[in-house]
């Protein structure tokens, strides 16, 4: 008889279908938010209205906007954005772009929670790896101020209390991992997904497909996770293509962020 354990994360909820802006809003009402910060794509911010829609949608609780997340998350930018985060009073982090920003938001919330001001302080807060192949993880306060995640691509990183920062003196990511990390509701509009290029689009969505299919594979699988992964195959391989034929169908984006969430979860549930 097959025995396990199903572990959940410490989200509150997944919202999809609805417009980011106004879904924003209502989660920072319900989450009684007076200084919400937004840590968002660059390329969004200078090339599109999004990021104003949803600061305008804030009102007097729109607290400011950070920018600068380059690629894979670096040590830098995390911290500057903290610091300009903290700066603010922020009270709620919104993080709304691709993976990088995701991660870099996962410890923009550390940062805050522990007075990290400059890159040596986030040292002690990382994955270490010993000589004999052994992973520790350091204990410590989960952070008090969430984040919001509204994804732009499909890579999953949202459902994961994991964030890979990158140390550019190292030229090493490194992974931060503790359940309090993990942000209190993601934001799945698809309607802000048609600016995402299209070769970022599908090729994250492959890693979407990948997650999915690396979970049902595992030796650990069990008939919650087959059925997640199945369907998150299912959902994948029709709403790529159509997304594929049919960048402006926002009916079949909605299926890949179905897809990718739904695929995440044999990894946040202990699947290996």
């Amino acid at each position: 008889m097959p025995r396990g354990e199903i572990i959940f994360t410490g989200m509150d909820r997944v919202i999809f279908g609805q417009e980011a802006a106004s879904a924003i809003v209502a989660e920072a009402a319900r989450l009684d938010a007076k200084r919400v910060f937004l840590l968002v794509s660059g390329t969004l911010n200078r090339e599109t209205d999004a990021v104003d829609v949803i600061a305008e949608a804030l009102g007097t609780s729109f607290a400011g906007r950070c920018d600068h997340m380059p690629s894979h998350s670096p040590r830098e930018a995390v911290v500057a954005c903290a610091n300009a985060a903290r700066d603010a009073d922020c009270d709620l982090l919104v993080c709304f772009g691709g993976g990088s920003v995701t991660d870099g938001g996962k410890g923009v919330t550390i940062c805050l929670e522990h007075n990290i001001t400059d890159v040596s302080g986030l040292e002690p807060f990382r994955t270490v790896v010993d000589e004999n192949g052994n992973r520790h993880y350091p204990e410590y306060a989960a952070p008090t101020v969430r984040s919001i995640i509204v994804p732009t691509t499909l890579s999953g990183g949202e459902f994961n209390a994991r964030a890979g920062i990158t140390n550019t003196v190292e030229k090493l990511k490194q992974s931060y991992i503790h359940p309090g990390i993990i942000p209190i509701s993601v934001i799945l509009d698809p309607a802000v997904t048609v600016y995402t290029p299209e070769w970022l689009w599908l090729s994250t969505g492959i890693r979407a497909v990948d997650h999915a299919v690396e979970t049902y594979c595992s030796l650990d699988a069990n008939a919650y996770t087959d059925g997640a992964a199945l369907q998150a195959l299912r959902l994948l391989s029709e709403g790529l293509s159509r997304v594929k034929a049919e960048p402006s169908n926002l009916d079949a984006r909605l299926q890949c962020l179905m897809g990718a969430w739904i695929s995440m979860t044999g990894v946040v549930t202990g699947t290996r």
